[in-house]
């Protein structure tokens, strides 16, 4: 019986000690940046900077994508445009978007013959690139006309920083998925990665959509890996294994599209979460040998999906309880615990990113919903990526067009 209430209070325990880490974090992160001194680069100390955009069936996406760069407070870049191996009209479309913009963008077209992931695509455009800084976007990606300002500011502050990551939020909210989500970047992902910086000093990955390199670290730790499902979370752990920094910059920011069918969802964070567990795998011996922030890090990571085994060996012992016993015994002040702490999570999430992503109060209405939605697609979709390691271990890092909710 005790390993029963054990397990029950581990279960339902963990999100809210993880809530109230990430609340607490959030909030000292959000008063540290108001009390400190910033002044932007001006135009005369930017460094040049080169933007990757790799892209595999992008056609529609591509154009806006480019049309915001074209809206850039920043002064020196060009754009990489990077098509690989499209089966669409996204070579055309590069091509046409090149001299469209010849007289506003510096606009450089790469074409790869055999389709091998983003990796692999990053690589071959970094390789073309002149610039001894990289932003890496994604097809979709809308950047704020400051976003590459607040990037280069943050990255050139501190020599240490190989990397340094901006804020993505959810632009397609005509779903009820779309709207979920988006309630999650500004009210979760922007708050672990702002109580992670805080905390810990380093956070768990750079955000793929919008990300700054220096150079010197990339080539340092080989560029990126095409043998992996997650790209940007094993970057930034080759980054920490070179005594390099990865940082998060909420003042960049970028506008994104996600998945609005559930298959999509689906796929996407079973890939998130096979990957994270690669970069645990791969990092193990990170345990003992990095910092201690980068160490609770991992260990959190080991924890989170220890949470997810015994979350869903209780579910199926619940659900036999019920349907057979006809028996259910939960606490319910730790669910109402969870709840009230998700609810204040949420609401801080909401005032802090309310101007910047548009919110309405109205969203905070699908807070319930999305506390369940949470949970259980992070639950599904470890679980997947656990089995799925472990059928195919070797699996390599794949590239196909995603959900775009288009």
């Amino acid at each position: 019986m005790w390993l029963k209430n054990l397990n029950t209070i581990f279960v339902v325990g963990y999100p809210i000690f993880v809530s109230i880490i990430w609340i607490t974090g959030g909030l000292f992160s959000s008063f540290y940046r108001r009390r400190q001194a910033r002044t932007l680069l001006t135009a005369d100390e930017e460094p040049f900077v080169s933007i990757l955009i790799p892209a595999h069936n992008e056609s529609d996406t591509l154009v806006a994508a480019v049309k915001s760069l074209a809206g850039l407070q920043y002064q020196h870049y060009e754009v990489v445009l990077i098509d690989d191996c499209s089966t669409d009209n996204t070579w055309d479309l590069m091509q046409t978007l090149a001299k469209q913009w010849a007289g506003q963008l510096a606009i450089h077209n790469l074409h790869l013959p055999v389709n091998q992931g983003k990796a692999s695509a990053l690589n071959q455009g970094a390789k073309v690139a002149k610039g001894d800084y990289l932003v890496v976007i994604d097809a979709d990606s809308l950047l704020q006309p400051d976003a590459v300002t607040q990037l280069m500011t943050t990255l050139l502050e501190n020599p240490n920083y190989g990397a340094v990551t901006g804020k993505p939020i959810v632009r397609n909210r005509s779903t009820l998925l779309g709207r979920l989500q988006l309630l999650e970047y500004v009210a979760v992902i922007d708050l672990i990665k702002k109580a992670q910086a805080y905390l810990t000093g380093s956070i768990t990955t750079v955000s793929g959509v919008i990300v700054a390199f220096r150079r010197e670290a990339l080539n340092e730790v080989g560029g990126w890996n095409p043998a992996v499902m997650t790209e940007d979370i094993d970057i930034t752990w080759r980054m920490y294994r070179n005594k390099w920094q990865a940082a998060y910059e909420p003042r960049a920011v970028c506008w994104i599209l996600v998945p609005e069918r559930l298959r999509g969802l689906l796929k996407q964070r079973q890939r998130w979460s096979r990957g994270g567990l690669e970069v645990l795998i791969t990092n193990r011996r990170g345990l003992y040998l990095n910092p201690w922030g980068q160490r609770g890090l991992l260990l959190e990571s080991i924890v989170s999906n220890c949470w997810a085994i015994l979350t869903a060996v209780s579910l199926v012992a619940y659900a036999f309880q019920l349907f057979f016993l006809h028996n259910l015994s939960l606490n319910g002040n730790l669910l109402i615990l969870m709840f009230t702490l998700n609810a204040i999570q949420f609401t801080i999430g909401f005032i802090a990113s309310q101007e910047i992503a548009q919110l309405t109060l109205p969203e905070l209405l699908l807070v319930p919903v999305y506390i369940l939605y949470y949970w259980l697609i992070n639950l599904v979709s470890c679980i997947a990526a656990i089995s799925s390691y472990f059928v195919d271990p070797q699996r390599r890092g794949t590239w196909r067009s995603p959900d775009r909710g288009l």
